[in-house]
Protein backbone atom coordinates (compact mmCIF):
# COMPACT_ATOMS: atom_id res chain seq x y z
CA UNK A 1 0.00 0.00 0.00
CA UNK A 2 2.87 2.47 0.78
CA UNK A 3 4.30 2.24 -2.40
CA UNK A 4 0.95 2.18 -4.41
CA UNK A 5 0.74 5.50 -2.80
CA UNK A 6 4.32 6.46 -3.54
CA UNK A 7 3.41 5.73 -6.97
CA UNK A 8 0.46 7.56 -7.47
CA UNK A 9 1.68 10.80 -5.84
CA UNK A 10 4.51 10.44 -8.72
CA UNK A 11 2.39 10.22 -11.50
CA UNK A 12 0.32 12.88 -10.51
CA UNK A 13 3.18 15.18 -10.86
CA UNK A 14 4.17 13.83 -13.64
CA UNK A 15 1.05 13.74 -15.60
CA UNK A 16 0.98 16.93 -14.76
CA UNK A 17 4.44 17.64 -16.53
CA UNK A 18 3.12 15.60 -19.51
CA UNK A 19 0.42 18.06 -19.95
CA UNK A 20 2.81 21.17 -20.46
CA UNK A 21 4.42 19.15 -23.21
CA UNK A 22 1.50 17.97 -25.06
CA UNK A 23 1.15 22.16 -25.53
CA UNK A 24 4.08 22.35 -27.50
CA UNK A 25 4.21 22.55 -30.99
CA UNK A 26 6.41 23.12 -34.18
CA UNK A 27 10.34 22.77 -33.70
CA UNK A 28 10.71 22.73 -30.19
CA UNK A 29 13.52 20.82 -28.55
CA UNK A 30 11.21 18.90 -25.35
CA UNK A 31 10.78 15.74 -28.17
CA UNK A 32 7.14 16.06 -28.18
CA UNK A 33 7.63 16.71 -32.01
CA UNK A 34 9.46 15.01 -34.91
CA UNK A 35 11.96 18.07 -34.83
CA UNK A 36 13.14 18.16 -31.48
CA UNK A 37 13.52 14.48 -31.64
CA UNK A 38 17.15 14.65 -30.86
CA UNK A 39 17.32 17.34 -28.30
CA UNK A 40 14.23 15.18 -26.13
CA UNK A 41 16.38 12.32 -26.32
CA UNK A 42 19.40 13.37 -24.70
CA UNK A 43 17.41 15.10 -22.02
CA UNK A 44 15.28 12.23 -21.43
CA UNK A 45 18.69 10.28 -21.04
CA UNK A 46 20.51 12.89 -18.87
CA UNK A 47 17.53 12.86 -16.63
CA UNK A 48 17.37 9.16 -16.53
CA UNK A 49 21.02 9.26 -15.45
CA UNK A 50 20.91 12.22 -12.55
CA UNK A 51 17.38 9.83 -11.76
CA UNK A 52 19.44 6.52 -11.41
CA UNK A 53 22.22 8.54 -9.22
CA UNK A 54 20.26 10.30 -7.01
CA UNK A 55 18.38 6.95 -6.14
CA UNK A 56 21.78 5.20 -5.82
CA UNK A 57 22.35 7.51 -2.93
CA UNK A 58 19.70 7.40 -0.67
CA UNK A 59 18.19 10.58 -1.86
CA UNK A 60 14.13 10.57 -3.21
CA UNK A 61 12.57 8.22 -1.40
CA UNK A 62 8.90 9.15 0.15
CA UNK A 63 8.83 8.83 3.86
CA UNK A 64 6.07 5.84 3.26
CA UNK A 65 8.50 3.60 1.94
CA UNK A 66 12.00 4.38 3.80
CA UNK A 67 11.04 2.61 6.44
CA UNK A 68 11.01 -0.52 4.37
CA UNK A 69 13.69 -2.28 2.67
CA UNK A 70 11.96 -4.33 0.19
CA UNK A 71 9.00 -1.48 -0.43
CA UNK A 72 11.98 0.96 -0.61
CA UNK A 73 13.71 -1.11 -3.23
CA UNK A 74 10.17 -1.51 -5.44
CA UNK A 75 9.72 1.81 -5.42
CA UNK A 76 12.68 2.26 -6.81
CA UNK A 77 12.60 0.10 -9.69
CA UNK A 78 8.87 1.32 -10.65
CA UNK A 79 10.34 4.36 -10.94
CA UNK A 80 13.67 3.75 -12.95
CA UNK A 81 10.98 1.18 -14.85
CA UNK A 82 9.00 4.29 -16.00
CA UNK A 83 11.88 6.85 -16.52
CA UNK A 84 13.84 4.50 -18.72
CA UNK A 85 10.24 3.60 -20.83
CA UNK A 86 10.31 7.25 -21.56
CA UNK A 87 14.29 7.10 -22.22
CA UNK A 88 13.48 4.25 -24.87
CA UNK A 89 10.24 5.73 -26.86
CA UNK A 90 12.52 9.03 -26.91
CA UNK A 91 14.98 6.61 -28.78
CA UNK A 92 12.67 5.52 -30.62
CA UNK A 93 11.39 8.85 -32.06
CA UNK A 94 14.89 9.42 -32.16
CA UNK A 95 16.00 6.66 -34.40
CA UNK A 96 13.56 7.02 -36.83
CA UNK A 97 14.05 10.62 -37.30
CA UNK A 98 17.42 9.98 -37.55
CA UNK A 99 17.08 7.19 -40.43
CA UNK A 100 14.63 9.87 -41.93
CA UNK A 101 17.42 12.19 -42.64
CA UNK A 102 19.79 9.77 -43.41
CA UNK A 103 18.77 8.87 -46.95
CA UNK A 104 19.96 12.56 -47.80
CA UNK A 105 23.41 12.03 -46.32
CA UNK A 106 23.99 9.15 -48.28
CA UNK A 107 22.95 10.68 -51.54
CA UNK A 108 26.06 13.64 -50.50
CA UNK A 109 28.17 10.73 -50.03
CA UNK A 110 27.65 8.86 -53.40
CA UNK A 111 27.37 12.24 -55.17
CA UNK A 112 30.30 12.73 -53.25
CA UNK A 113 32.38 10.15 -54.55
CA UNK A 114 31.60 10.96 -57.86
CA UNK A 115 32.80 14.48 -57.97
CA UNK A 116 36.50 12.52 -56.35
CA UNK A 117 36.32 10.60 -59.12
CA UNK A 118 36.43 13.33 -61.86
CA UNK A 119 38.78 15.18 -59.92
CA UNK A 120 40.95 11.96 -59.79
CA UNK A 121 40.51 11.70 -63.65
CA UNK A 122 41.47 15.21 -64.51
CA UNK A 123 44.79 14.99 -62.60
CA UNK A 124 45.73 11.89 -63.86
CA UNK A 125 45.24 13.15 -67.10
CA UNK A 126 47.49 15.56 -67.10
CA UNK A 127 50.30 14.62 -69.76
CA UNK A 128 48.29 11.24 -70.35
CA UNK A 129 45.57 12.89 -72.50
CA UNK A 130 41.47 12.37 -71.71
CA UNK A 131 40.95 8.79 -73.17
CA UNK A 132 37.62 7.21 -73.59
CA UNK A 133 38.49 4.76 -70.53
CA UNK A 134 38.10 7.86 -68.54
CA UNK A 135 34.62 9.11 -69.89
CA UNK A 136 33.18 5.75 -69.87
CA UNK A 137 34.19 5.41 -65.78
CA UNK A 138 32.86 8.74 -65.36
CA UNK A 139 29.43 7.65 -67.03
CA UNK A 140 30.02 4.38 -65.24
CA UNK A 141 29.93 6.28 -61.85
CA UNK A 142 27.08 8.82 -62.92
CA UNK A 143 25.23 5.57 -63.41
CA UNK A 144 25.51 3.95 -60.31
CA UNK A 145 24.80 7.20 -58.28
CA UNK A 146 21.79 7.97 -60.28
CA UNK A 147 20.52 4.44 -59.50
CA UNK A 148 21.70 4.31 -55.52
CA UNK A 149 20.62 8.06 -55.11
CA UNK A 150 17.04 6.67 -56.51
CA UNK A 151 16.40 3.52 -54.72
CA UNK A 152 17.93 5.49 -51.56
CA UNK A 153 15.08 8.16 -52.41
CA UNK A 154 12.05 5.57 -52.56
CA UNK A 155 13.43 3.87 -49.24
CA UNK A 156 14.25 7.18 -47.41
CA UNK A 157 12.12 6.22 -44.38
CA UNK A 158 14.64 3.22 -43.31
CA UNK A 159 17.72 4.69 -44.23
CA UNK A 160 18.13 5.70 -48.19
CA UNK A 161 21.08 3.57 -49.70
CA UNK A 162 21.66 1.70 -46.78
CA UNK A 163 18.51 -0.20 -46.30
CA UNK A 164 19.67 -3.39 -47.61
CA UNK A 165 22.42 -3.32 -45.44
CA UNK A 166 20.33 -3.01 -42.05
CA UNK A 167 19.70 -6.01 -40.80
CA UNK A 168 16.12 -7.51 -38.77
CA UNK A 169 17.75 -5.90 -35.37
CA UNK A 170 18.52 -2.58 -36.62
CA UNK A 171 22.10 -2.83 -36.92
CA UNK A 172 24.43 -3.04 -39.80
CA UNK A 173 25.35 -6.21 -40.92
CA UNK A 174 28.91 -6.73 -41.82
CA UNK A 175 28.17 -9.37 -44.25
CA UNK A 176 25.26 -7.16 -46.11
CA UNK A 177 27.74 -4.79 -46.36
CA UNK A 178 30.45 -6.99 -48.00
CA UNK A 179 28.80 -8.26 -50.13
CA UNK A 180 27.30 -5.08 -51.48
CA UNK A 181 30.37 -3.37 -51.63
CA UNK A 182 31.77 -6.29 -54.10
CA UNK A 183 27.86 -6.66 -56.26
CA UNK A 184 28.55 -2.42 -56.43
CA UNK A 185 31.98 -2.59 -57.75
CA UNK A 186 31.48 -5.68 -60.19
CA UNK A 187 28.45 -3.07 -61.75
CA UNK A 188 30.85 -0.58 -61.62
CA UNK A 189 33.49 -2.41 -63.60
CA UNK A 190 30.58 -3.87 -66.11
CA UNK A 191 29.71 -0.49 -67.02
CA UNK A 192 32.83 0.80 -67.61
CA UNK A 193 33.34 -1.67 -70.16
CA UNK A 194 29.89 -1.47 -71.71
CA UNK A 195 30.80 2.06 -71.84
CA UNK A 196 33.85 1.66 -73.73
CA UNK A 197 32.62 -0.78 -76.27
CA UNK A 198 29.57 1.70 -77.52
CA UNK A 199 32.34 4.17 -77.71
CA UNK A 200 34.69 1.62 -80.11
CA UNK A 201 34.70 1.87 -83.55
CA UNK A 202 37.16 -0.87 -84.81
CA UNK A 203 35.82 -4.49 -85.06
CA UNK A 204 39.22 -5.20 -83.04
CA UNK A 205 38.56 -3.08 -80.23
CA UNK A 206 35.31 -4.48 -79.88
CA UNK A 207 36.62 -7.77 -79.60
CA UNK A 208 39.23 -7.01 -77.25
CA UNK A 209 36.52 -5.15 -75.09
CA UNK A 210 34.22 -8.38 -74.94
CA UNK A 211 37.00 -11.23 -74.16
CA UNK A 212 37.77 -9.02 -71.47
CA UNK A 213 34.40 -10.53 -69.83
CA UNK A 214 35.67 -13.95 -69.87
CA UNK A 215 35.66 -16.20 -67.41
CA UNK A 216 39.68 -16.75 -66.91
CA UNK A 217 40.63 -12.97 -66.99
CA UNK A 218 37.32 -12.56 -64.01
CA UNK A 219 37.72 -15.70 -62.29
CA UNK A 220 39.07 -14.32 -59.08
CA UNK A 221 36.72 -11.59 -58.91
CA UNK A 222 33.52 -13.67 -59.85
CA UNK A 223 34.60 -16.32 -57.03
CA UNK A 224 34.75 -13.52 -54.60
CA UNK A 225 31.82 -12.26 -55.24
CA UNK A 226 29.76 -15.31 -55.51
CA UNK A 227 31.35 -16.50 -51.94
CA UNK A 228 30.41 -13.14 -50.24
CA UNK A 229 27.05 -13.08 -51.57
CA UNK A 230 26.34 -16.67 -50.03
CA UNK A 231 28.25 -15.77 -46.78
CA UNK A 232 25.36 -13.12 -46.65
CA UNK A 233 22.27 -15.23 -47.19
CA UNK A 234 23.59 -18.33 -45.39
CA UNK A 235 24.63 -15.87 -42.24
CA UNK A 236 21.24 -14.48 -42.14
CA UNK A 237 19.67 -18.16 -42.32
CA UNK A 238 22.36 -19.05 -39.18
CA UNK A 239 21.21 -16.14 -37.31
CA UNK A 240 17.58 -17.05 -38.03
CA UNK A 241 17.46 -20.88 -36.82
CA UNK A 242 19.60 -19.72 -34.15
CA UNK A 243 17.03 -16.96 -32.24
CA UNK A 244 14.10 -19.37 -33.10
CA UNK A 245 15.47 -22.28 -31.48
CA UNK A 246 16.40 -19.95 -28.28
CA UNK A 247 20.17 -20.59 -28.92
CA UNK A 248 20.99 -17.07 -30.05
CA UNK A 249 19.80 -13.25 -27.70
CA UNK A 250 18.69 -11.00 -30.57
CA UNK A 251 18.02 -7.59 -29.31
CA UNK A 252 16.72 -4.45 -31.96
CA UNK A 253 19.02 -1.57 -31.45
CA UNK A 254 17.58 1.69 -31.38
CA UNK A 255 19.12 3.17 -34.50
CA UNK A 256 21.98 1.81 -36.73
CA UNK A 257 25.46 2.62 -36.38
CA UNK A 258 28.83 2.51 -38.44
CA UNK A 259 30.58 0.84 -35.75
CA UNK A 260 28.04 -2.07 -36.02
CA UNK A 261 30.47 -3.22 -38.98
CA UNK A 262 33.64 -4.03 -36.45
CA UNK A 263 31.32 -4.81 -33.18
CA UNK A 264 29.15 -7.28 -31.56
CA UNK A 265 25.86 -6.66 -30.33
CA UNK A 266 27.30 -4.78 -27.49
CA UNK A 267 29.27 -2.74 -28.67
CA UNK A 268 32.58 -4.85 -28.36
CA UNK A 269 34.98 -4.85 -30.93
CA UNK A 270 34.15 -8.46 -32.69
CA UNK A 271 37.35 -10.37 -33.91
CA UNK A 272 35.89 -12.10 -36.68
CA UNK A 273 34.05 -8.93 -38.15
CA UNK A 274 37.20 -7.18 -38.44
CA UNK A 275 39.16 -9.70 -40.11
CA UNK A 276 36.28 -9.97 -42.64
CA UNK A 277 35.97 -5.78 -43.02
CA UNK A 278 39.55 -5.21 -43.62
CA UNK A 279 40.80 -8.26 -45.57
CA UNK A 280 37.71 -7.46 -47.76
CA UNK A 281 38.14 -3.71 -48.11
CA UNK A 282 42.25 -4.48 -49.17
CA UNK A 283 41.26 -7.12 -51.91
CA UNK A 284 38.58 -4.48 -52.90
CA UNK A 285 40.96 -1.52 -53.14
CA UNK A 286 43.60 -4.08 -55.17
CA UNK A 287 40.43 -4.71 -57.82
CA UNK A 288 40.03 -1.13 -58.24
CA UNK A 289 43.53 -0.28 -58.66
CA UNK A 290 43.19 -3.06 -61.36
CA UNK A 291 40.75 -1.91 -63.09
CA UNK A 292 41.82 1.49 -63.43
CA UNK A 293 45.10 0.05 -64.73
CA UNK A 294 43.30 -1.93 -66.97
CA UNK A 295 40.13 -1.04 -67.77
CA UNK A 296 39.76 -2.83 -71.13
CA UNK A 297 38.46 -6.11 -68.75
CA UNK A 298 37.16 -7.13 -65.46
CA UNK A 299 39.90 -6.87 -62.84
CA UNK A 300 42.10 -9.77 -62.76
CA UNK A 301 42.12 -10.75 -58.87
CA UNK A 302 44.96 -12.91 -58.37
CA UNK A 303 44.17 -16.35 -56.91
CA UNK A 304 46.27 -15.89 -54.08
CA UNK A 305 44.54 -12.75 -52.72
CA UNK A 306 40.96 -14.27 -53.25
CA UNK A 307 42.25 -17.27 -51.78
CA UNK A 308 42.67 -15.49 -48.68
CA UNK A 309 39.46 -13.80 -48.97
CA UNK A 310 37.25 -16.87 -48.96
CA UNK A 311 39.22 -17.71 -45.59
CA UNK A 312 38.72 -14.87 -43.96
CA UNK A 313 34.78 -15.64 -45.35
CA UNK A 314 35.11 -18.78 -44.16
CA UNK A 315 36.49 -17.13 -40.47
CA UNK A 316 33.68 -14.57 -40.14
CA UNK A 317 30.89 -17.84 -40.96
CA UNK A 318 32.67 -19.45 -38.23
CA UNK A 319 32.33 -16.84 -35.62
CA UNK A 320 28.69 -16.01 -36.48
CA UNK A 321 27.93 -19.96 -36.02
CA UNK A 322 29.68 -19.91 -32.70
CA UNK A 323 28.36 -16.89 -31.27
CA UNK A 324 25.78 -16.71 -28.71
CA UNK A 325 24.48 -19.44 -26.23
CA UNK A 326 21.24 -20.48 -24.06
CA UNK A 327 21.34 -18.67 -20.66
CA UNK A 328 20.93 -21.05 -18.22
CA UNK A 329 20.57 -21.10 -14.27
CA UNK A 330 23.60 -23.10 -12.35
CA UNK A 331 22.02 -22.33 -8.64
CA UNK A 332 19.40 -20.76 -6.43
CA UNK A 333 20.93 -19.58 -3.17
CA UNK A 334 18.97 -17.72 0.30
CA UNK A 335 20.19 -14.59 0.02
CA UNK A 336 22.09 -14.07 3.36
CA UNK A 337 22.75 -9.61 4.83
CA UNK A 338 25.00 -9.49 7.33
CA UNK A 339 23.97 -10.45 10.51
CA UNK A 340 21.23 -12.71 9.25
CA UNK A 341 21.22 -16.28 10.50
CA UNK A 342 21.14 -19.24 7.95
CA UNK A 343 17.72 -20.68 7.40
CA UNK A 344 15.97 -22.42 4.30
CA UNK A 345 14.39 -20.47 1.71
CA UNK A 346 10.42 -18.76 2.64
CA UNK A 347 8.03 -16.52 1.16
CA UNK A 348 9.58 -13.61 1.76
CA UNK A 349 13.24 -13.94 1.31
CA UNK A 350 15.22 -12.87 -1.42
CA UNK A 351 17.05 -15.57 -3.61
CA UNK A 352 20.08 -15.45 -5.37
CA UNK A 353 19.99 -17.04 -9.29
CA UNK A 354 23.28 -17.36 -10.42
CA UNK A 355 24.03 -18.60 -13.87
CA UNK A 356 25.09 -17.24 -16.78
CA UNK A 357 23.81 -15.41 -19.94
CA UNK A 358 20.72 -13.13 -18.64
CA UNK A 359 21.57 -10.03 -19.93
CA UNK A 360 21.80 -10.49 -23.86
CA UNK A 361 24.43 -8.50 -25.68
CA UNK A 362 23.08 -4.97 -26.19
CA UNK A 363 19.99 -5.33 -23.36
CA UNK A 364 22.15 -3.39 -20.74
CA UNK A 365 19.99 -0.19 -20.69
CA UNK A 366 17.53 0.29 -18.11
CA UNK A 367 14.40 -0.58 -20.26
CA UNK A 368 15.56 -3.77 -21.40
CA UNK A 369 16.66 -4.95 -18.09
CA UNK A 370 13.17 -4.17 -16.74
CA UNK A 371 12.25 -6.48 -18.88
CA UNK A 372 13.94 -9.93 -17.23
CA UNK A 373 11.61 -12.12 -15.18
CA UNK A 374 11.55 -14.50 -13.04
CA UNK A 375 9.39 -18.06 -12.67
CA UNK A 376 9.00 -18.97 -9.43
CA UNK A 377 6.17 -22.03 -9.47
CA UNK A 378 3.38 -20.49 -10.97
CA UNK A 379 4.22 -16.88 -10.31
CA UNK A 380 6.07 -13.97 -12.35
CA UNK A 381 8.23 -11.49 -10.49
CA UNK A 382 9.64 -8.85 -12.64
CA UNK A 383 13.94 -8.40 -11.70
CA UNK A 384 14.02 -5.15 -9.81
CA UNK A 385 16.48 -2.88 -11.01
CA UNK A 386 19.03 -1.60 -8.19
CA UNK A 387 21.02 1.50 -9.02
CA UNK A 388 24.71 1.73 -8.29
CA UNK A 389 26.57 5.16 -9.23
CA UNK A 390 27.33 4.64 -13.12
CA UNK A 391 24.83 1.30 -13.48
CA UNK A 392 22.95 -1.22 -12.16
CA UNK A 393 24.33 -4.22 -9.28
CA UNK A 394 20.68 -5.72 -9.88
CA UNK A 395 20.48 -7.50 -12.50
CA UNK A 396 24.15 -8.86 -14.08
CA UNK A 397 24.45 -11.81 -16.53
CA UNK A 398 25.79 -14.04 -13.92
CA UNK A 399 23.26 -13.23 -10.77
CA UNK A 400 19.78 -11.91 -9.98
CA UNK A 401 18.29 -11.05 -7.00
CA UNK A 402 14.39 -11.44 -6.56
CA UNK A 403 12.03 -11.92 -3.69
CA UNK A 404 9.93 -14.98 -3.18
CA UNK A 405 6.43 -13.60 -3.25
CA UNK A 406 3.93 -14.71 -0.69
CA UNK A 407 1.63 -16.29 -3.42
CA UNK A 408 3.85 -19.20 -3.63
CA UNK A 409 3.12 -22.29 -2.60
CA UNK A 410 5.27 -23.82 -0.10
CA UNK A 411 7.00 -26.93 -1.37
CA UNK A 412 9.34 -27.75 -4.00
CA UNK A 413 9.12 -25.03 -6.71
CA UNK A 414 10.48 -24.62 -10.20
CA UNK A 415 12.57 -21.42 -10.69
CA UNK A 416 13.13 -20.10 -14.62
CA UNK A 417 14.63 -17.05 -15.86
CA UNK A 418 12.92 -15.30 -18.85
CA UNK A 419 15.52 -12.80 -20.70
CA UNK A 420 15.04 -9.55 -21.72
CA UNK A 421 15.10 -11.60 -25.42
CA UNK A 422 12.36 -13.61 -24.23
CA UNK A 423 14.54 -16.69 -24.28
CA UNK A 424 13.85 -19.26 -21.23
CA UNK A 425 16.75 -20.72 -19.36
CA UNK A 426 16.37 -24.33 -17.82
CA UNK A 427 14.49 -24.91 -14.71
CA UNK A 428 16.22 -25.66 -11.07
CA UNK A 429 14.36 -26.64 -7.84
CA UNK A 430 14.34 -24.90 -5.03
CA UNK A 431 12.93 -26.33 -1.66
CA UNK A 432 10.05 -23.26 0.20
CA UNK A 433 9.09 -23.62 3.45
CA UNK A 434 6.42 -21.97 5.76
Amino acid sequence: MAVQEARHGAERGGGLGAGQGAAHTGGCTCGDCPHGAREGHRRAVAAFLARRDELASGQGLPAAVAHSASASRQWVSDELTQSADLVAERGRVDGEAWLGRLWRRTAYAVWGAVLTLLVVQALTAIGAGWTAARTAGLLAALVVAAGLTGAGYLHRARGGALAPVVGEDNRLSTSRAMAAGWVLFVVYAILVLVGQLAAASAHGRRDDLIAGLELARGAGVVTVVAVVCAIAVLVRRIVGLRVLGQRLQKVRADRPRAADLLTDDSGRGSFADIQYVVIGAVALVFAAVRLARRPEQLPDLPWGLALLVLVSAATYLAGKYAEGGRPVILSVVRSREAGDLDAPIRTGDDIEIRGAGFVPPGAQSADRLSRMVVRIGAVHVHVPLVPVPGGFSNPTDAVLTVPVPVDVEPGRVEVQVVTAAGVETNRCLIEVTD
